[in-house]
């Protein structure tokens, strides 16, 4: 029996066959741009945002935010936001990165059916600033771990996640129309992908590809 009487539940064993399709998970994890319109159901995003609701947050404060957008005004003033940055972006880039900037499918804004805009509230109640009050960064960190815990989430369930980050940050907060003390994280397009890749779009295109771990592991 666990504290208070109650009966506590077995401790997980994650065998051999669990930690390698974890790895897999994580490979298969990607950014999305190219997405079918079919719709996702209901309950099926609702249970992806209740596994992303676990994430562990600074003092269990869960700042995170979610505002669905299903406005078709909303989604079209978004995709002007994104439309007039990604140009503006595009012209810091010449020659032939300019040109093959210009080729980058950077948002799936017109196809996706599901479109969060995730928010971090700078002030929550819940948890009584504990943890913060030096680092209060830590709220949107905490924000960005529940991204990601969606991220795989909906991963397993074959539906894909983009981030949109070529965006103003107080243009998509006026034009959702949400408090002012929240602070804008990301833009999420969802929905189930139009074709799998395990290797990153961009290393594709050749725009980037990945560097070695020990490039950024450091030890003092």
């Amino acid at each position: 029996m666990g504290a208070g009487g109650l009966d506590e539940p077995a401790k997980p064993v994650f065998n051999k066959d669990f930690q390698q399709d974890f790895q897999t998970l994580l490979r298969w994890r990607r950014d999305v741009r190219r997405f079918r319109t079919d719709p996702i159901a209901p309950e099926i995003l609702i249970e992806l945002l209740s596994l992303a609701d676990l994430s562990p947050s600074v003092g269990n404060s869960q700042p995170w935010r979610i505002v669905q957008v299903e406005s078709s005004d909303k989604r079209a003033r978004v995709a002007a936001s994104f439309e007039a940055e990604n140009t503006a972006a595009g012209s810091s880039y010449k020659d032939e990165k300019a040109q093959l900037y210009r080729q980058l499918k950077l948002a799936g804004l017109k196809e996706a059916p599901v479109h969060l805009a995730i928010f971090s509230d700078t002030n929550p109640k819940q948890g009584y600033g504990l943890g913060r009050a030096t680092m209060p960064e830590t709220l949107a960190y905490s924000t960005v771990s529940m991204i990601h815990t969606f991220w795989l989430a909906a991963r397993v369930r074959g539906i894909g996640v983009g981030w949109v980050s070529i965006l103003d940050p107080d243009q998509v907060t006026q034009i959702l129309e949400v408090d002012t003390s929240w602070k804008f994280v990301a833009y999420l397009c969802v929905g189930y992908p139009e074709e799998e890749h395990m290797d990153p779009e961009l290393e594709r295109v050749r725009w980037q590809a990945r560097s070695p771990l020990d490039e950024r592991l450091f030890r003092r």
